[in-house]
């Protein structure tokens, strides 16, 4: 019970500033998604710090899984996906989460962590980026990306494959900077919030594939 009361506290802090910046912040809807988004992020680490097993990671995802499906319905939480267009994006965030820990909670917990920081860091900070500084800009299935929140994603793609594939391996793999480009290629696939589902799943599976199974 206490590891999951710290993984809740950690989960309430984030919801917690998330508040309070929207309140001092009412006109940065997207910017405010993007807190949850990547305070989200160490969460998996901090899970397998605290040794929780596998099937309780599982029930714990499948449970805010549900919370998160009967928030689009009622709007308990409308922060969570209060942004400018019409985006699954959160729910497609839980249940690549869910299906990240079933495949490789414990047969590859480092393709686990790429995967989902990829997603977290990479994906959230490409969205900040892009809004905070002008650069040209382009549509892309209905959704706009611009040159700087491209660049965000790979480079934040490429250090997040870097630092988790040197400390799994040790040592350093051309395999980074395709993970990496294949990673920023599919996040411009954003359409109704779906580069939350594959960009993780395959840079998790790229990850095992390309390096710890290399």
């Amino acid at each position: 019970m206490i590891k999951f009361a710290i993984i809740l506290l950690y989960l309430f802090s984030i919801f917690f500033i998330s508040i309070v910046f929207q309140k001092f912040n009412k006109n940065s809807k997207e910017i405010i998604r993007k807190i949850i988004h990547i305070g989200i992020g160490p969460l998996i680490p901090i899970a397998q710090l605290l040794k929780i097993d596998q099937n309780s990671a599982l029930i714990f995802t499948g449970i805010i899984s549900i919370m998160v499906l009967i928030n689009y319905v009622y709007k308990i939480f409308p922060t969570i996906e209060d942004v400018e267009r019409k985006s699954f994006g959160t729910l497609f965030y839980c249940i690549s989460l869910f299906i990240l820990i079933s495949l490789f909670w414990n047969k590859d917990p480092y393709a686990l962590i790429a995967g989902f920081f990829i997603m977290t860091f990479g994906d959230g900070l490409a969205g900040l980026i892009g809004k905070s500084f002008n650069s040209k800009n382009w549509i892309f299935f209905k959704q706009t990306k611009s040159v700087f929140g491209t660049l965000t994603m790979f480079f934040t793609s490429f250090i997040v494959i870097c630092s988790v594939g040197y400390a799994q391996q040790n040592n350093f793999n051309f395999s980074y900077i395709t993970i990496a480009f294949i990673s920023t290629l599919l996040e411009q696939f954003s359409i109704f919030g779906i580069d939350n589902f594959i960009v993780p799943i395959s840079a998790a599976f790229c990850f095992n594939f390309f390096i710890t199974n290399l």
